[in-house]
């Protein structure tokens, strides 16, 4: 390849890769007595009591400065009381529900672990919030400081389907329910809002206004990479999946389409509230506070939807991992909250990558194993596309001492007159000097397809391969023990080997293509980018693009047996001897436009120039 075409394919390379980088509670003595049971809500939501366990409620006293004439106020006896965290639980989710507000305050998911190996807590303590939003007696009253009495002090769905109510009184007969649902296993939580009797009490009836904030805490090794992959992501009921923005702070009010549902997203695991008749107003918020070690992200959600006669509202939460198969088993399309990449990149992986992937992991071998197998079964699969590379390669380089001749014949003083010459050797040869870099040119979206796949990969996750821990992450066997900008604070052992994997790759490359002077070490830039921008990605994705790179060896190896320059070179000659036809096929647009340019430039190198005349004295 020539100058120009290594100088485009590089730019190519270097703004694709451009546009990736650029597009706490505390526990207290169980003395709690059982609380009655609401027994009648439950039978009126259509869901069995619930068997009440030994109790595990968690008592957080408050001191309260009780004024009496608040007392008097609408649901004014609902401002005093004692916190206590009932436990809802199942054989995948632990939960604890506050009776200050009736909210989920604490979501445990027990079959998985933080990085370092302690339980995996989504969210916990103060800073949730799920309330609802409305004016009685003159006052705004929001139920997330108000106080809920439970119908029992503990869940146990292990067994079976069972429930829970919490309770917030106005009087003995107007209230409002939240019935909590949890199945025997599975990571939903069922949530009916039941109003009753408060048709007169509540100012502004006709709609039902839902506060929604959580503070997502820090699960992964790499708070960068998990906050890179956190926002709030909503579908609304025409299916099309949005989210706010990763990198930075945004609000956003979406009110030209109903929103079914809306997920506080993190990088491995999502915080979901699903309400299928969709709501018709929200505000959607995410923050970041970059000095915060603990909170990736902090989400906000203010929802509404329109009252109905009965007063009833299901809803559910799902509190689990984002592995594309379990969030599609879920329905409501929250599989497409998984960022698999943009365009082409997200259909090659979603129904090219996921399917092969899928199917290799069902035979239970180490992802090690698996990822080799799929960059194995990739490379058979585009290895007409690096024979064809190869090979046109392999007749520019034979072409080189012809090319080098017209070179010292014409001279790098009229690159314009230089151009022409090659193609003029081109035609006659048979050759398109593209023919070596438009293979490479087509397998780039898949290159970076990978490069979306495997940080969004849960499988990943907490699996270990040679000194590898965790494939979901970067490898530090290297540690600096001080920041290094641009590197960060360690050295991935698999990031370095895929470069020096590169480097060794370039370097054989330009000994196919005879790539001599500047074009030798133009490609040695791309490794030198690479152990910056890759060294702190998953270590699954340094190891895939290693396996790749070993793999063109060995195919441009067994290539190399294959292909005979000096047959190359007696076709290269027998095409030159060949009369023009003069009945060929026209040129195309771009091809007689570039000649025509070309031309002009050479006549305008060679026109004379003109001096201008001296200007005359006053």
């Amino acid at each position: 390849m020539d100058r120009n075409t290594y100088t485009g394919l590089f730019l190519i390379m270097l703004i694709l890769f451009g546009s990736f980088y650029l597009m706490k509670p505390s526990e207290a003595d169980l003395k709690k007595a059982q609380i009655a049971a609401h027994a009648d809500s439950l039978k009126k939501a259509g869901i069995k009591t619930a068997v009440v366990t030994a109790p595990k409620v968690d008592s957080v006293p408050k001191a309260q400065v009780v004024d009496s004439a608040i007392l008097k106020t609408a649901f004014g006896a609902a401002t005093v009381g004692t916190e206590q965290l009932v436990t809802v639980e199942n054989k995948d989710l632990l939960l604890k529900v506050s009776t200050h507000g009736g909210r989920v305050q604490y979501a445990e998911l027990k079959k998985f672990k933080t990085f370092d190996g302690k339980p995996l807590v989504l969210f916990n303590g103060p800073n949730e919030h799920f309330g609802l939003n409305f004016i009685a007696g003159n006052k705004k009253i929001n139920t997330n400081d108000l106080y809920f009495k439970p119908s029992a002090t503990a869940l146990n769905s292990a067994g079976a389907d069972s429930a829970i109510s919490f309770r917030l009184n106005y009087s003995a007969t107007q209230y409002i329910d939240y019935v909590y649902s949890l199945p025997a296993a599975g990571y939903k939580l069922g949530l009916v809002i039941k109003e009753t009797g408060l048709d007169g009490v509540i100012a502004d009836s006709k709609v039902v206004d839902i506060n929604w904030q959580s503070s997502m805490l820090k699960t992964e090794k790499d708070m960068s990479m998990e906050r890179q992959y956190s926002t709030v992501y909503y579908k609304n009921t025409e299916d099309d999946v949005n989210s706010l923005s990763v990198t930075g702070d945004e609000a956003k009010d979406v009110n030209d389409k109903k929103i079914q549902w809306v997920s506080f997203k993190q990088h491995f695991f999502s915080n979901v509230l699903i309400y299928k008749d969709g709501f018709t107003k929200s505000n959607l918020k995410v923050s970041m506070d970059t000095s915060n070690k603990t909170e990736v992200k902090q989400m906000q959600a203010s929802l509404q939807i329109p009252a109905n006669s009965a007063g009833v509202y299901p809803m559910e939460f799902y509190y689990g991992p984002n592995e594309f198969k379990l969030l599609k088993a879920q329905g409501f399309n929250l599989d497409k909250q998984i960022d698999l990449g943009w365009g082409p990149l997200k259909w090659i992986n979603r129904y090219a990558v996921l399917v092969v992937f899928d199917f290799l992991k069902k035979f239970g071998w180490n992802y090690g194993i698996v990822i080799l197998l799929l960059t194995i079964l990739l490379k058979l699969v585009l290895s007409p596309l690096t024979y064809k590379s190869y090979l046109s390669m392999a007749k520019m380089r034979v072409l080189k001492p012809e090319m080098d001749e017209i070179k010292a014949k014409v001279g790098e003083d009229n690159p314009t007159l230089l151009q022409q010459e090659y193609m003029k050797l081109y035609k006659k040869a048979g050759v398109n000097p593209l023919g070596g870099c438009l293979p490479m040119v087509l397998q780039l979206p898949i290159v970076f397809a990978f490069l979306r796949f495997f940080p969004a990969l849960f499988e990943l996750r907490g699996e270990s391969f040679l000194w590898m821990k965790d494939l979901s992450t970067y490898d530090d066997l290297i540690k600096f023990g001080t920041t290094i900008p641009l590197l960060g604070d360690h050295l991935s052992l698999m990031c370095l080997l895929m470069t020096i994997s590169t480097f060794i790759y370039t370097y054989f490359n330009n000994q196919i293509s005879g790539a001599t002077g500047q074009m030798k070490y133009i490609g040695y830039i791309t490794p030198v980018i690479f152990i910056f921008v890759l060294n702190k990605y998953p270590s699954g994705l340094n190891y895939y693009y290693f396996l790749a790179n070993m793999l063109t060896f060995a195919q441009q190896y067994a290539i190399r047996l294959m292909v005979d320059d000096k047959k190359i070179h007696a076709q290269i000659q027998e095409n030159k001897k060949k009369p023009e036809d003069k009945t060929a096929k026209k040129k195309s647009g771009f091809a007689a436009k570039m000649e025509d340019y070309m031309r002009n430039q050479q006549v305008q190198s060679q026109a004379p120039k003109q001096i201008p005349p001296a200007k005359k004295g006053k």
